[in-house]
């Protein structure tokens, strides 16, 4: 895995055997570091409280994270990963 920081979002790029995926790199249940966690397969798990969430789609697998990881669109550009970062849905007031 790696981190950028691509449009003031922490984005983490994940390599599995399904390719490479780009997502929110906080954990929607208790905003920690996924870089920090483990990947399995394609299950990113966070390292606080084991929430796991799908790489391919962002949804989340396991609790007790219920709200999905914001996904971004990668290619790949020569030797380089460009990530096109989602722009984030404005929060219900």
């Amino acid at each position: 895995m790696a981190v950028r920081s691509i449009g003031g979002r922490e984005i983490v790029v994940c390599r599995t055997k399904a390719g490479l995926h780009a997502l929110d790199n906080i954990c929607t249940h208790a905003y920690a570091r996924l870089n920090e966690g483990r990947l399995r397969g394609t299950r990113l798990i966070c390292p606080l409280h084991g929430a796991s969430f799908d790489v391919r789609d962002g949804r989340a697998l396991g609790a007790p994270a219920t709200r999905a990881l914001a996904t971004h669109a990668i290619e790949i550009a020569g030797d380089r990963a460009q990530v096109t970062v989602a722009v984030a849905d404005a929060e219900p007031t």
